[in-house]
């Protein structure tokens, strides 16, 4: 193997070989979707970061050497607050979340993973390790509850880097009379007659969201595995207790080797919010006519560790290149993935990097070093494809060059409209400027792949 894969590991914060524990296998779990709703451009950027990841464990150990989790949680209070208000049963709303869901993260080009286990299905699992949890000392059943004792685990809150007593003092927590203390979280809850339930031996109830992933996790990897991941806002709480609890029930006392994180979302350069009108979910981009090529490649344009902020004027950067390099290589078989591409992978990730030696491929017109390349990183895929010989908007150039005329009406300088007209030519456009406007018509000889990347 002479490819050494590093990753930054929040829970030691440092940057890691990635060693596998078990020699030649890699194994991965990520904490994957509540399936009530559809999936916004938030909850993608974690789909994307580690589908890369997979792409790249794939490449360097071998497909059959790498096992990637990632779990649906289908029993949640914002699902039984959907079907109560709907009228709908649970199942039927999870089962079309889920494949909503598929549709939408098959469109950006994201491999299904190994196994997708959903909750409903490892209740048994759940119910052993809380009943182990209790045996152990680091749970207790209170009024048909059963909580982790947060004060039996000495490590509670090294991932986030927080004491017990300054999160106490710094969050809001749930104050409840059976609480021993008050940042003990609920493995276990009751449920009444209204509300999805399993028996167990503090009765009727369901699990609490923590137990889930540490259950599925243990069941599908075994106690330890080689890295866990997903974003930034699981790290507190939900992370933390995985690790309490895990490693409180594991035999070894361990869990997962690596802890990755993706850094959050931004539209437009503001927090997306519904009350700011900048909400989006994946269906709604690209229903907007955003290829999912497109919109993974804005995705792979910022490090995984780094916010990152989703604007129109990215993605319109990113439908030039992609139709560029669509062009360089259509007819073209794969060849070699060039090393540079693979190095900046395994330097953490390093995805923006790796983007920049395509551009340098494509430079060099290698074109079958390009399409390997490429594919590696889930771009130019044939599956993906389509959208670039589709009918071509061209109102962003329309828009461009009649911004640039209304300007040079005033600063009398023509060059920057006759250098766009040309471009635009060149690409087998007729343009057509008059005091109507300007119109753009596609010539016999029009390639789009040939547009001129508007900056």
């Amino acid at each position: 193997m002479t490819t050494t894969i590093r990753l930054h590991n929040t829970r030691t914060r440092q940057t890691e070989d990635l060693v596998p524990l078990i020699p030649g296998k890699v194994r991965m779990y990520v904490c994957g979707p509540t399936v009530y709703d559809r999936a916004h451009i938030g909850n993608a950027r974690p789909v994307v970061v580690f589908d890369t990841l997979f792409r790249l464990l794939r490449h360097v150990y071998g497909a059959e050497h790498v096992t990637y989790v990632r779990n649906f949680t289908d029993v949640d209070d914002k699902i039984n607050a959907k079907a109560a208000q709907t009228g709908r049963p649970i199942r039927d709303i999870t089962d079309e979340t889920i494949g909503w869901y598929h549709a939408d993260m098959d469109a950006l080009g994201a491999l299904r993973p190994t196994h997708e286990p959903r909750a409903t299905e490892y209740i048994g699992a759940m119910i052993a390790m809380i009943s182990d949890l209790i045996d152990r000392g680091h749970a207790y059943a209170a009024e048909g509850h059963v909580l982790f004792d947060v004060r039996s685990y000495a490590d509670y809150g090294k991932l986030s880097g927080r004491s017990v007593d300054d999160m106490i003092a710094g969050a809001r927590v749930e104050v409840a009379p059976y609480k021993r203390d008050p940042m003990d979280f609920v493995l276990w809850k009751p449920s009444d007659d209204t509300l999805p339930g399993w028996n167990s031996p503090w009765g009727r109830g369901r699990p609490g969201w923590h137990i889930e992933c540490s259950a599925m996790s243990r069941e599908l990897l075994g106690e330890t595995f080689d890295i866990h991941g997903g974003g930034i806002d699981l790290q507190f709480p939900h992370h933390e207790n995985e690790i309490a609890q895990s490693c409180c029930a594991n035999h070894s006392g361990q869990f997962a080797n690596i802890w990755m994180h993706n850094e959050m979302l931004q539209v437009e350069g503001k927090k997306m919010s519904k009350s700011l009108g900048n909400f989006f979910t994946v269906r709604d981009l690209l229903d907007q006519g955003y290829p999912g090529e497109v919109i993974r490649f804005v995705y792979l344009g910022t490090h995984y560790a780094r916010p990152m902020d989703w604007t129109h004027e990215k993605a319109m950067q990113a439908e030039g290149t992609l139709r560029k390099w669509r062009g360089l290589t259509k007819g073209v078989q794969p060849g070699q993935v060039a090393d540079a591409v693979v190095a900046a992978l395994a330097g953490d990730l390093n995805t923006a990097g790796a983007l920049a030696e395509l551009h340098r491929l494509a430079g060099d017109g290698d074109a079958a070093g390009l399409l390997a390349s490429a594919q590696l990183l889930g771009l130019l895929l044939p599956e993906l494809g389509g959208w670039d010989e589709a009918g071509v908007d061209l109102a962003p150039w329309v828009n461009r060059l009649a911004g640039l005329r209304a300007e040079a009406m005033e600063t009398k300088d023509f060059a920057p409209v006759d250098a766009l007209k040309l471009a635009l030519m060149t690409a087998g456009l007729e343009v057509r400027m008059s005091k109507a406007g300007v119109e753009l018509l596609p010539g016999p000889g029009f390639d789009a792949a040939k547009l001129p990347v508007l900056e």
